[in-house]
């Protein structure tokens, strides 16, 4: 572990990393602030950060801790779930063309306007000031449809299927990442397209990992929301067993209000912020599915 890949080591953050470990059976929670979060981050090769995608509080520490671990010198490439892989070379070229314009890199890369990208802001400029890789990670919302509706050839070929064990996943993973598509959707998916999103969700996941590994060596952060960053189902599982290893998965999670998929256990470290105030999301979902009863 070098210097150069998430900052030098300090003393406090030796004692967090003991006590962490890699993929510790017990999670461990950390005071709900930036310089607890960057020291959580520090020391990993890869940092797999989560959010609560609409909670403003949450970016600000996230953008926070990012800053203070750049103040100790570390330089990892910046990875975004916004970012679709497809505009990679869009995101280059926005770079080359005016250097340090955020809003003009996201307009750019194709910035979907379904993300609210004054809380994504930050980051890109951030990257953009330091001098960061800015890594498209995500499988595009058609890619993801393609998987759903046809399966994973239409994304793998038979050689990648066959490493990742595609055609033979282990029933515990499916079953886990069923519940989360069920319980994502307030239950009201029916049973019959679970088994289709959860084949979209991690060939996501699947597609982040691979986004991620050219950057290992020198240090990778990534912008995802707590889903993706479960060790049990989401990008670790994918990532190969020498990465994983050196991976921490920090899951940013709103303090319980009976409506949330995701549990501590899912995490090697996990902190707990107040919830954002929104209206109840499983609302829109039954006037879409039940048009004729809704209020």
């Amino acid at each position: 572990m070098t210097r150069a890949v998430l900052g030098p080591r300090i003393a406090t953050c030796l004692l967090l990393l003991a006590a962490v470990g890699t993929a510790t059976a017990v999670p461990l929670e950390i005071e709900p602030n930036s310089t607890a979060l960057m020291q959580a981050m520090q020391g990993h090769r890869v940092a797999l950060l989560g959010e609560v995608h609409d909670n403003a509080a949450q970016h600000e520490l996230r953008a926070a801790a990012l800053r203070q671990l750049l103040a100790n010198e570390a330089r990892p490439a910046i990875a975004f779930e916004q970012f679709d892989q497809e505009h990679q070379r869009d995101i280059e070229r926005a770079r080359r063309q005016r250097p340090k314009d955020a809003d003009y890199l996201i307009a750019q890369a194709g910035g979907d306007p379904a993300w609210n990208w004054n809380y994504y802001r930050p980051f890109v400029a951030l990257a953009l000031e330091y001098d960061l890789p800015i890594v498209a990670a995500n499988l595009s919302r058609n890619g993801a449809m393609q998987v759903a509706l046809h399966g994973w050839s239409v994304l793998f070929d038979a050689r990648t299927r066959e490493k990742l064990r595609l055609d033979a996943l282990p029933a515990n993973l499916r079953r886990k990442q069923e519940e989360a598509i069920a319980a994502g959707h307030c239950n009201l998916l029916p049973a019959k397209m679970v088994p289709a999103q959860a084949r979209a969700q991690m060939a996501r996941d699947i597609i982040i990992a691979q986004s991620i590994r050219p950057y290992v060596d020198r240090g990778v952060v990534l912008l995802a929301g707590n889903g993706h960053v479960r060790r049990d189902i989401g990008v670790p599982f994918w990532l190969a067993a020498d990465v994983a290893r050196d991976a921490v998965s920090i899951g940013i999670l709103e303090r319980n209000d009976g409506s949330s998929s995701e549990t501590t256990a899912a995490f090697d470290i996990y902190l707990i912020t107040q919830p954002a105030t929104r209206p109840d999301p499983c609302k829109g979902l039954t006037v879409r599915s039940h048009p004729a009863t809704a209020r």
